[in-house]
């Protein structure tokens, strides 16, 4: 990504390069180019799709455009690539949402049947096990051979990254689910906590102002 001297991204110059297989072209591009006009609205990003090969160009549609945006339209491309409908991808707008990505590859080797074996554990009997994980952590899982993707804040997409890699290593799912409960319960207390000690706002005469 090039940037000039003071650090603003350049129109033309700039540039975040994707792929996306070929059947998920289609749905970046939504009805009439809906799904990808919306995308660049949302960022301030041009988006230039090759539907012959899959590749995307991502580039600032003006020199106010920040890396920010220019970041998260690559995110919501990805998440797109991996799986996720647009409507939840755009989820990625907000700026404490990540993407992040596991290849199964990586713990069970290439042979296509252990990969589909552990994917089907991630995804449980008729979806069980990634509903479940999806409404405890709150956030949204994908599994898009050989991928399991995840959309979330911070500490609940990296609670459920565990909880998947646990099921992927063989990991019953009655323990990952108490794992699960456990962290994000942990999550939650401390949150509640910190909101209980910020306290009602406060003007500088140590007022509470008013609505």
């Amino acid at each position: 990504m090039q940037d000039d001297e003071k650090g603003r991204l350049i129109p033309g110059v700039t540039r975040l390069y994707e792929k996306l297989p070929l059947e998920r072209i289609g749905v970046l591009l939504g009805d009439n180019g809906r799904v990808k006009r919306e995308i660049e609205v949302k960022t301030r990003t041009i988006l230039t799709v090759d539907s012959e090969t899959g590749s995307v160009i991502i580039e600032p549609a003006f020199p106010e455009t920040t890396s920010l945006e220019l970041m998260k339209a690559r995110d919501i491309v990805r998440a797109v690539a991996y799986g996720f409908s647009p409507e939840r991808a755009f989820r990625l707008l907000d700026e404490d949402q990540i993407l992040l990505v596991i290849d199964v590859r990586q713990y069970v080797g290439d042979k296509p049947n252990h990969v589909k074996r552990v994917l089907g554990r991630v995804i449980g009997e008729d979806g069980k096990a990634r509903r479940v994980l999806e409404e405890t952590t709150g956030t949204y899982i994908s599994v898009y051979e050989p991928y399991v993707a995840i959309i979330g804040d911070y500490e609940s997409a990296n609670i459920a990254r565990t909880a998947i890699e646990m099921l992927v290593e063989g990991r019953t799912h009655a323990t990952v689910y108490k794992y699960v409960e456990r962290e994000m319960f942990t999550v939650r207390k401390r949150r509640m906590r910190e909101l209980w000690m910020k306290g009602p706002e406060l003007d500088t005469g140590g007022k509470e102002r008013d609505s």
